[in-house]
């Protein structure tokens, strides 16, 4: 499911220019869908929660899932504006709830191995996002119109998600509906703001190379649309080497220096991104910024959804809204500027913000008492044999 979401964002991400082209759309009107896709998948997010609670974690993203490959087709064969911008919504709907159930089910099977895990998730998200913009910038060095690339997306979404199954790995409830609803205090919100505002400012860095990154080697580094979308792909292919090593990073040195040396790298990237005199220069830095955000995503909804292990979808639920906040201001920022001629500002703003991150990176050290203090022990040891 975290590959078929990777799969869906990234469609939309790469085939920016080619959807303003075939819409005659404006960079502003752009921008405008790319924020209502986000306001929806905030809504989304939390009309997930309410379905989660009722349906459980498996089937609400099975659900989400196949309802945006639907969305992609729609805007993939939309008729006009008005269609195109109702699929957009659809979408973002979809992808909201997709957040909100995967990330639930993740951190519960992360707390049930009992070891840093959730990176390798999000390293699926990864690796699909790269083969997603491969595909894109595969099929229109074909000559292929964006119909057919959005078709081709939303066929590997739908066949993602019907290969899911439901798994007895874990209790009962971790398929079915929760059994209560746990009410936070006032404490768990005030542990869970250092992490969304890690989170935000990810979001805010993902969102300015994903959204836009295709539409700035085009338009300011005079890159084909052939190859526009390899600043996406090398972005996504940095995020996968670095979540696919995170794991293993965090049990090593721990999550603290883990996001001190991350959030260095995606500064240095990000400035470089601005600087970068062609488009091979911004796509080398494309890959150097996915390395370094590739671990604060995964750390903060693993380090959250430990808050409250009775009720991890109503924390991760919350901690969406950060999400959703940093790809606004990311995405909808980054727009303005690009369709002003500013990209280079759009990406060396986010570079002074990640700096920020080196203040909020002490929260990230494991609790000594309580869950958190079972997963570090836990964390110290192989996983031996079956887990019970």
């Amino acid at each position: 499911m975290f590959a078929a979401q990777g799969v869906a964002v990234a469609a939309v991400s790469t085939t920016v220019p080619a959807v303003e082209s075939h819409l005659r759309l404006s960079s502003l009107a752009m921008t405008a869908l790319t924020i209502a896709l986000t306001l929806a998948a905030g809504a989304g997010s939390f009309a997930g929660l309410a379905a989660v609670r009722r349906s459980g974690p498996v089937a609400v993203m099975r659900a989400a899932v196949l309802t945006a490959a639907a969305a992609l087709l729609s805007v993939a064969w939309a008729p006009g504006r008005l269609t195109a911008s109702a699929a957009y919504v659809l979408l973002g709907l979809a992808l909201g709830a997709i957040d909100v159930s995967v990330n639930t089910r993740a951190a519960t099977l992360e707390r049930h191995y009992g070891r840093s895990i959730l990176s390798s998730f999000y390293a699926a998200w990864s690796a699909a996002g790269v083969a997603a913009a491969l595909l894109t910038a595969g099929v229109s060095r074909l000559g292929w119109p964006v119909q057919y690339v959005l078709t081709a997306h939303a066929a590997l979404v739908a066949l993602l998600a019907l290969t899911v199954r439901p798994h007895g790995l874990v209790s009962p409830h971790g398929e079915g509906p929760a059994p209560a609803q746990e009410v936070l205090g006032r404490r768990v919100w005030a542990r869970l703001v250092p992490f969304g505002v890690v989170l935000l400012v990810a979001y805010v860095v993902d969102s300015t190379v994903s959204a836009w990154s295709t539409a700035y080697l085009h338009q300011t580094l005079a890159a084909s649309l052939a190859a526009a979308p390899l600043a996406y792909a090398a972005y996504q292919a940095g995020t996968v080497t670095g979540r696919a090593s995170a794991d293993r990073m965090v049990r090593r040195i721990g999550p603290v220096a883990v996001v001190r040396a991350a959030t260095l790298l995606a500064a240095a990237a990000l400035a470089g991104l601005a600087a970068a005199p062609s488009w091979p220069y911004a796509v080398v830095a494309a890959g150097c910024a996915g390395l370094g955000t590739a671990a604060l995503i995964p750390l903060c909804v693993a380090s959250a959804g430990r808050l409250r292990p009775g009720a991890p979808e109503t924390v991760l639920a919350r901690l969406n809204v950060f999400n959703y906040v940093g790809v606004l201001v990311g995405a909808g920022a980054s727009g303005g500027l690009g369709a002003t001629g500013h990209f280079r500002i759009a990406y060396a703003v986010p570079a002074a913000l990640a700096l920020t991150l080196l203040t909020t990176a002490r929260f990230f050290r494991p609790a000594s008492a309580g869950v958190d203090a079972t997963v570090s022990e836990l964390n110290s040891r192989p996983l031996r044999g079956r887990t019970p």
